[in-house]
């Protein structure tokens, strides 16, 4: 049966890549999102950052071009203004809360990139473990073991 589940489960990943995974993508800018708002200030890096990040996920890449991603992205800040629509973005990040490990680490570690432009701060730390509350998922390990490396410029 393992095997079975697994070809499926596959699959499933596969059919999902090329149509689009609207739940995983909405995490993924919801949690963005918040964290690009939690300094006050929308940074232009931290943008690109959450847009490179989605666009290094597979199922996201696939099934979502860059204009898209944008759209959905400048949706999300817009609702990060707002408390309510900080809290309608945390509800976004736990709907993948049932997903695959693998899936819920690579939401977190895309608004950890965009909080790791200077440093952490308070507030973005804040705002990465609720995060990391939503998606059941170790925030002190995934930011110890998946540090940024230097550029090479």
């Amino acid at each position: 049966m393992g095997i079975l589940q697994n070809v499926f489960d596959r699959f499933s990943q596969t059919v999902k890549a090329y149509t689009g995974d609207d739940a995983l993508m909405q995490a993924a800018v919801s949690a963005a999102s918040n964290v690009i708002v939690a300094d006050g200030e929308v940074a232009s890096e931290e943008f690109e950052t959450a847009l490179l990040g989605m666009r290094a996920n597979p199922i996201l890449e696939k099934g979502y071009d860059t204009l898209m991603l944008e759209e959905e992205l400048y949706q999300g800040i817009a609702r990060a203004r707002t408390r309510a629509g900080r809290v309608e973005n945390l509800r976004r990040v736990a709907a993948i809360a049932d997903r695959p490990e693998e899936q819920r680490q690579n939401v977190f570690l895309i608004a950890a990139d965009v909080a790791d432009h200077d440093g952490i701060s308070e507030i973005e730390g804040k705002a990465l473990a609720e995060i990391a509350t939503a998606l059941s998922v170790d925030k002190t390990a995934l930011l110890a073991t998946a540090r940024v490396l230097p550029s090479a410029s």
